[in-house]
């Protein structure tokens, strides 16, 4: 692959440094009452803008395929919003005892709370051969039990900002989340054919609405005189994000796997995507709501800035794998239930 195909693949991850980096060298525009008005561009209309086009894009009528396989979805919704918390919030408790950032270990709790991405777990299943369908159906279910259940996760495990009530938490959270996605979908229903023949580019879109969003939490942390995020634990949670990501791929598999699990190959590939990737242009908007007016919201949103390209990278390498893996095991279970030939006397 080329240079500029690569930069053109990954300009998002490319993007993320770039908007730190001009948000570390003028931190003033971005801030709250700053030019930008964060506070009603990012706050209302960022945010907003974001699910409309997750609502415009979601193909909900293409999850009827995959609703039969109820096992399937329960296992995955059930891991990324059951287990994979209380997991991490296990972890914490040993981690709490070392010097690494207390903000950035509360950071890699919010990344647990989250839903399964809308794209990135449907790509790897896709390019994989695994049960598309039961990809996107789990994305697409993940993101709206997220809505719902990743604002109450983040309340039960970190709890909220002191000056932002729980009911305004949720009434801004309904307002910027559930009407505009509501919207979108009403919109798509008129508007399908047109949008299945332009492909607008909703993933471009909402990728540099995020950018902003980014940004503008960045520049509150600079223009913050005290905060201070030391580079050991930095490479700590880095280490420990990458540690994460393979366990719990590791354990997805092996669940799934068993003699009498009643998963295919291609669910397998499905469930191990889905299960362990995260979501984060839900989750940034949603840690912008529940923790506005924290100082240390852009710390408490490094870990998940870090998984998000972590997860497509790891993702990216173990595809190859994954597929010979696939391949050669529907091959094994094609041969065990051909029926053997009678033995001649």
């Amino acid at each position: 692959m080329g240079l500029l195909e690569r930069l053109r693949k990954e300009w998002f991850i490319l993007g993320i440094v770039l908007v730190i980096a001009v948000a570390r060298l003028e931190p003033a525009v971005g801030v709250k009452g700053g030019p930008l008005k964060p506070e009603i561009t990012i706050t209302y209309i960022a945010v907003s803008a974001i699910f409309f086009n997750s609502g415009l894009s979601l193909k909900t009528e293409e999850l009827t395929s995959a609703l039969m396989h109820v096992k399937l979805h329960l296992f995955v919704q059930i891991f990324t919003l059951v287990f994979f918390p209380t997991a991490i919030w296990l972890f914490l408790q040993l981690l709490s005892i070392t010097p690494i950032n207390e903000w950035l270990l509360k950071g890699l709790q919010t990344v647990g709370c989250m839903p399964p991405p809308v794209s990135s777990a449907v790509i790897l299943t896709k390019a994989v051969g695994g049960n598309e369908a039961a990809a996107i159906f789990n994305s697409a279910f993940g993101s709206f039990l997220g809505i719902v259940i990743t604002p109450l996760l983040l309340l039960l495990f970190l709890g909220s900002s002191s000056s932002v009530p729980f009911t305004s938490i949720f009434s801004q959270l309904f307002m910027t989340v559930v009407v505009p996605l509501i919207i979108g979908q009403i919109v798509r229903r008129y508007i399908k054919d047109w949008l299945e023949r332009k492909k607008p580019p909703f993933g471009a879109i909402s990728s540099c609405v995020l950018l902003m969003i980014i940004y503008t939490t960045f520049c509150d942390t600079f223009a913050n005189p005290n905060i201070d995020l030391d580079k050991f634990s930095l490479i700590i949670i880095v280490f420990i994000i990458f540690s994460i990501q393979m366990s719990f791929m590791s354990l997805t598999f092996l669940f799934s796997t068993r003699n009498n699990s009643g998963f295919t190959p291609a669910d397998t590939v499905a469930i191990v995507f889905c299960s362990t990737h995260k979501s984060l242009t839900l989750g940034i908007p949603m840690l912008k709501i529940v923790f506005a007016g924290y100082e240390h919201l852009s710390l408490i949103s490094v870990p998940l800035l870090i998984y998000h390209p972590a997860q497509i990278l790891l993702g990216s390498l173990l595809v190859p794998t994954i597929k010979s893996w696939m391949v050669s095991r529907q091959k094994a279970l094609k041969l065990t239930r051909q029926p053997k030939a009678p033995v001649k006397v």
